[in-house]
């Protein structure tokens, strides 16, 4: 019996990078052999084992048979004749199938150092294109890297949407994949590939149909609706900011790519046409309620937000409450963050003054700050407590806002 570490912690240290989890590979042994050492079986579709000490997860070195479409549709063979290179070349990419034996020295039959030098992410087989989920999985990491895609592998991947493949992804995993991306250093490589492949169109249409949207030059010199939105993702990503804020980002503008007749009337705004979009994917993705939320409302209320120090003291206080921004301060800020992000994700605007946030920020500590229980205590009817709340909060917004502004 033979073990190795494979995958992402032998790159990961290749890089430079701090290793995480650190996966292995068991060459040479069975199931009952590894359950004899007191390893516990976890794998249903796959031999997988935990280490009875490090609880870190060992596998066997299997073959992998394509037997139906998706990520699911395989057969599994383990066995002790199966080699390490074999094990290796069912990888997605060269930089994946590298392995360290127990002394340290590298195997590394499919050239993946290479690869890592040249920044390069490259298919090991052609087995890739039995796995649709590997699409994804390349762009997030390029999306992590930086690293370009070998033109064998962009053209394979053309291909797997041509024949279907990606057709038959599931939903959660869509979004796994996404959400992780999402995360990722910059997340807008990452649609960039799932676009040159043809891959965004299947998966987000409504994102991919953002490109070739022209806007108005003078408030977007980058002028592409598809172009500002990626400026948008890749600041959030720049200052760290979590999933629900970053998926808003994306999603802000997707109002902007739809005919009048496909949602609403023409005389509403993209912003209100927008919302039924972000509903549709966030539905059809599985979209967790936190990210959908703070979705909904970015793509609603961020035009109002730009423009709140013009705004009248009744609709701020109207927005505060569509926001729920009094029980939830986090996601309004959240909220705040991303039409930040929205205001600076555009050519020569990066570092553009955006006092809208400072003012609603404090505007909305205003209106928390009006106490509503010795209102209602003044009130000798209970149907007048709503209204004499709400004109207190828009009489202190208004007294707020003139100081301010003076």
């Amino acid at each position: 019996m033979q073990i190795y570490r494979v995958g992402g912690a032998v790159r990961d240290r290749l890089l430079g990078l701090p290793v995480k989890d650190i996966d292995w590979v068991v060459v040479g042994s069975t199931p009952q052999a590894m359950l004899d050492l007191g390893y516990q079986a976890v794998g249903k579709d796959f031999p997988v084992f935990l280490h009875p000490n490090t609880h870190q997860e060992y596998a066997l070195a299997r073959l992998e048979r394509k037997s139906g479409h998706g990520y699911t549709g395989f057969e599994v063979q383990a066995s002790p004749d199966v080699t390490l290179e074999e094990d290796l070349l069912r990888r997605d990419l060269t930089i994946n199938a590298i392995a360290e034996d127990e002394q340290g020295n590298l195997i590394d039959p499919y050239a993946g150092q290479d690869d890592l030098a040249a920044k390069v992410l490259r298919h090991v087989s052609p087995a890739f294109a039995e796995d649709p989920v590997r699409i994804l999985r390349l762009a997030r990491f390029a999306a992590r890297f930086g690293f370009a895609v070998a033109p064998e592998t962009m053209t394979l991947m053309r291909q797997m949407v041509i024949d279907g493949e990606v057709d038959h992804l599931v939903p959660e995993r869509v979004w796994q994949e996404m959400a992780k991306g999402l995360m990722e250093a910059q997340p807008s490589l990452m649609f960039a590939i799932l676009r040159e492949c043809g891959a965004l169109a299947k998966i987000a249409p409504e994102i991919d149909a953002l490109w070739g949207v022209p806007q108005r030059a003078d408030y977007h010199p980058e002028v592409d609706t598809g172009v500002h939105v990626m400026l948008v993702l890749d600041y959030c990503a720049a200052q760290g900011w979590p999933l629900a804020t970053r998926f808003a980002a994306l999603c802000h503008d997707l109002g902007k790519a739809v005919t009048p007749a496909d949602v609403l009337p023409r005389h509403i705004g993209h912003e209100a046409r927008g919302v039924p979009l972000v509903e549709r994917l966030c539905q059809r993705l599985r979209v967790p309620t936190e990210c959908k939320e703070l979705a909904v409302l970015v793509c609603r209320e961020h035009t109002l937000v730009h423009t709140a120090e013009q705004l009248r003291p009744e609709t701020l206080c109207a927005l505060f409450m569509r926001c729920d921004a009094l029980r939830r301060p986090e996601r309004f800020k959240q909220l705040l963050d991303a039409c930040l992000a929205d205001a600076r994700g555009r050519w020569q605007f990066e570092q553009c003054d955006y006092p809208q946030q400072v003012f609603l920020l404090h505007l909305r500590d205003v209106v928390a700050a009006v106490d509503a229980g010795a209102i209602a205590a003044q009130c000798s009817q209970p149907q007048q407590i709503a209204k004499a709340v709400q004109a207190a909060r828009i009489a202190a917004i208004a007294q707020a806002k003139l100081a301010i502004l003076r």
